[in-house]
Formats: structure tokens, C-alpha cells, sequence
């Protein structure tokens, strides 16, 4: 089963991370390989850049998103709305 998820990628100072939004399978370790990058989220700089356009497809596919992806999602939406 596939999820749509966070990844974060390399070794990050104390507090400060970031995330990639990528597709992988559910079972796989976060830092694990990926089918495909989506989009990426900063929280310290309320950063957040998603392709909406590859996620729809994806859940089409039945990709399952995370509560946490999904929240974002709507922001996203929300925010290209306006």
C-alpha cells in the first residue's frame, strides 16, 4: 500500500527541520526510498510548496496521505484559492 507522507532528508540543526512530501510504500522506514517527491514543508519559515496536480493523481492511484500531508493539502488549496 502506498502512502503520502513526510520525509526529512539529511542531518538538521536542533529545532529547525524541514520536510519533503513524498510518495513510498507504507512499510518502509521514513529516510527510506521514495517513489516520488510531491512538494516540501518548512515550519520555522512557514514554508510549504506542494504540486497539488501529483497529489490528486496520486490518490486517484489510492495512494493514502498521512492526517498531517492531508491538513497541509488543504492549506494548499486553501491558499491557491485565494
Amino acid at each position: 500500500m502506498l502512502r503520502i507522507r513526510l520525509r526529512r532528508p539529511g542531518k538538521v540543526a536542533k529545532g529547525r527541520y524541514h520536510s519533503k512530501i513524498v510518495v513510498m510504500e507504507k512499510k518502509s522506514a521514513r529516510d527510506s526510498k521514495f517513489l516520488e517527491q510531491l512538494g516540501f514543508y518548512d515550519p520555522s519559515q512557514n514554508l510549504l510548496k506542494m504540486d497539488t496536480s501529483k497529489y490528486e493523481a496520486w490518490v486517484k492511484k489510492g495512494a493514502q496521505p498521512t492526517e498531517t500531508v492531508a491538513s497541509l493539502y488543504k492549506k494548499c488549496k486553501k491558499e491557491l484559492s485565494k
